[in-house]
């Protein structure tokens, strides 16, 4: 089995930045591969009026404060900055980081950023017809900017919509972020073979894209079928490349992260 890629996904709520910035770098020494946080304006849970920052002021200060993780949003919101704005953004952090970033994106969903800040919210196929015009917009401006990233910028997509989303995926991404429930795979599963179609369609090498998945190990007492059904998963044809793992402000435990670490590097 391929040894899948650890990754932290920080809320960026409830919390003071000092909190924050000391659970990246916690989470860089529990050995970790990737540190996420996400791109909103409020709190997704919890105290809707609770403490919350900005994505991308932040990862440049990670950025800094770290040296070996891969850094970035799980995921931008597209309808948030314009492209060529957003491609420029990333070409610093990544510059920032010596090249360590990650450029995840989306077509946006949470209606309350949209409405409190001044963003047309429209439809959901609004936003992603939106998407599809800004993606071929970032990849030109990465190649125009002087100085150039320090690498080729990873670019991840999240979402599972059949006809938009991993079409987008096929076409730009090169890793594709979902949620998977050990519990229950189908829905993953479906959603993958999708991919797969769409790579057909586009003539795109499947293996080009690598997937990631979202867990929710909250409820979760026992770790060891969870390990399992990602062994079998690989075992199948459904290799998963990257486990990320949430936890939240203002504590920002990582006791299961480090569990999840400790099993990958024991494979």
């Amino acid at each position: 089995m391929t040894k899948p890629a650890i990754a932290a996904h920080l809320h960026p709520q409830h919390a003071t930045y000092e909190q924050v910035r000391d659970a990246v770098v916690r989470a860089e020494q529990a050995g970790v591969d990737r540190v996420y946080n996400w791109d909103h304006f409020y709190p997704l849970y919890g105290d809707p009026d609770g403490s919350h920052f900005e994505a991308w002021t932040m990862l440049a200060s990670w950025a800094e404060v770290t040296t070996t993780v891969e850094i970035g949003c799980l995921v931008s919101c597209n309808s948030y900055r314009n492209p060529n704005l957003l491609a420029d953004m990333a070409r610093t952090v990544d510059n920032i980081s010596d090249g360590r970033l990650i450029l995840g994106i989306g077509s946006g969903w949470f209606e309350r950023d949209y409405t409190e800040y001044g963003y047309e919210f429209g439809s959901a196929g609004w936003r992603l017809d939106n998407l599809s015009e800004a993606l071929p917009v970032i990849q030109e401006r990465l190649t125009k900017l002087n100085p150039a990233p320090r690498r080729s910028i990873p670019l991840l997509i999240g979402g599972g919509g059949v006809k938009k989303t991993l079409q987008y995926t096929a076409k730009y991404a090169d890793m594709w972020h979902y949620w998977w429930n050990p519990q229950d795979s189908s829905d993953w599963e479906f959603k993958n073979t999708v991919l797969r179609e769409w790579c057909e369609k586009v003539n795109r090498d499947e293996s080009e894209i690598s997937r990631s998945v979202g867990i929710d190990y909250a409820e979760i007492d026992d770790f060891g079928p969870v390990f399992e059904k990602l062994q079998q998963s690989a075992e199948s044809g459904n290799p998963i490349h990257e486990i990320t793992l949430g936890t939240s402000g203002p504590e920002y435990p990582l006791d299961a992260i480090e569990t999840f670490v400790t099993w990958r590097n024991s494979l």
